[in-house]
């Protein structure tokens, strides 16, 4: 009898050591879950980078507009007969 219960003992310490640190055990299975959220999270952030590159391009195909103001903003390019304006802030001196 107790050979059969001290087997029976060692048969759960080797099951309860499988289980937690075995080949897809529960510790494998926290850090795939990990894993998981990590990359939903990244998923999310890239979604929304392509929404507004989507948006972007929308903006390209429609009009002139678009084009137009990413040249002003970007290059600092004008239209013909505009007068450009530049305004220089004097430095104002640090108070820290």
């Amino acid at each position: 009898m107790k050979l059969l219960f001290a087997g029976l003992l060692v048969l759960l310490i080797i099951l309860q050591f499988t289980l937690w640190f075995g080949e897809g055990g529960l510790a494998e299975v926290r850090e795939l879950q990990q894993q998981i959220e990590q990359q939903k999270d990244e998923n999310v952030r890239l979604s929304e980078r392509n929404a507004a590159l989507e948006a972007e391009v929308k903006d390209f195909k429609q009009g002139l507009s678009a084009i137009e103001e990413r040249a002003r903003n970007e290059l600092g390019m004008i239209k013909e007969g505009e007068t450009f304006f530049q305004i220089i802030e004097p430095d104002k001196p640090d108070t820290k």
